[in-house]
């Protein structure tokens, strides 16, 4: 199948939507990381499953290095243990990575192969359907840190991406789910089509069927490219590319990440088109249709445990959007459509905030 192709300031690189592809991993890397001495960057479960054979067909027989899965490992100290270890390795300039699994494995590893001897290629595999559609696309790399999500990274734009949608079928039901949040978002911010399209196939995409799994992920892979190719370095339209993310990643340090990013995402689209609707630029019909469409999916629209205001508003102040000390918020105008520019996010006071967060509450 034809790759989407992702175009960059140096470049583009390809992203193939393979069913089995997985199991011809070798080929992608033969291509892309020719000549290289390449290491396999996963986490534990991930790499279980690989070695037992229980990962859509692939295999890996060279070097690997590993970490505890979940967000807590993806931190400055995973990323200094997974360095040293290629340097106690002896990898030199001519190291190539392949990142293999889930949105944390893709950016702890892809900000180990951007920074380590000063940038080395990377490969992106994703394995859940949360990095197929969003984080294995698009660039960025990086790690959390105590004040919040993601702030310490670069962008550094992988080689190619290798997504195979046959690799869904395992995954537990709950984070599978949580992928489709992103999906939606796309619809919302650029597609109302496409937004159209998963409401209609909404019991497909529940029952996990392939053919509407891979027009899901294609048509998300889609969508990012056309945004990040017109904005690499996140100056510009990219912001929209956040929509529903400043509540989710205050939500997401407001519980210690116990809520997964894909659930804390559906609630920050829920809170963040109510947010539009309270400031007057989008119609009531927007939060109505995501929240539907959420609930249909099984994600979450209220929060399933109670979550300080306080906390939340606090874990906010660290947003990457904010300017000048104001909270900003990338929201819609309607169903495929965003706040245009010059900036592309809207500052949004306390107690318009406050509303905002009643709506998932």
């Amino acid at each position: 199948m034809t790759a989407v192709t992702v175009r960059h300031a140096l470049g583009s690189y390809p992203v193939y939507v393979e069913p089995g592809g997985l199991a011809r991993l070798g080929e992608p890397v033969e291509r892309h990381l020719t000549g290289r001495r390449v290491a396999l960057v996963a986490d534990e479960s991930v790499y279980r499953l690989l070695r037992e054979g229980r990962l859509a067909g692939a295999r890996w027989d060279g070097p690997a290095l590993t970490f505890p899965a979940g967000e807590r490992s993806k931190t400055r100290e995973t990323w200094s243990r997974l360095t040293d270890e290629l340097l106690r390795l002896g990898f030199g300039r001519d190291s190539g990575i392949v990142a293999l699994g889930g949105g944390v494995a893709g950016d702890l590893a892809g900000f180990v192969a951007a920074t380590y001897m000063r940038g080395v290629p990377c490969l992106q595999v994703p394995t859940t359907l949360l990095a197929m559609v969003d984080a294995s696309v698009g660039g960025k790399t990086g790690v959390d840190t105590p004040e919040g999500k993601n702030l310490i990274g670069a962008f550094h734009p992988p080689v190619a991406v290798l997504a195979d949608p046959l690799v869904l079928a395992t995954l537990p039901d709950r984070e599978y789910r949580a992928g489709l949040a992103e999906a939606v978002k796309h619809g919302l911010i650029a597609d109302r089509d496409y937004f159209g399209w998963i409401e209609a196939n909404a019991d497909a995409l529940a029952a996990r069927d392939p053919a509407a799994l891979e027009h899901l992920v294609r048509r998300s892979v889609e969508i990012k490219a056309e945004v990040v190719g017109d904005d690499e370095r996140e100056g510009g339209r990219r912001a929209i590319l956040n929509a529903g993310h400043t509540v989710a990643h205050a939500l997401e340090r407001a519980t210690d990440y116990r809520l997964p990013h894909g659930e804390a995402v559906a609630l920050g689209l829920v809170a963040e088109t109510a947010l539009a609707t309270g400031l007057g630029l989008a119609t009531a019909e927007a939060g109505a249709r995501v929240a539907a469409l959420l609930e249909r999916l099984g994600l979450p629209t209220r929060v399933r445990e109670p979550v300080g205001e306080a906390r939340i508003l606090a874990a906010m102040a660290s947003d990457k959007k904010n300017r000048a000390g104001g909270i900003h918020f990338a929201l819609p105008r309607g169903v495929g459509t965003m706040g245009g520019s010059p900036e592309w996010t809207t500052e949004a006071a306390e107690p318009a905030i406050l509303v905002a967060l009643r709506a998932i509450s």
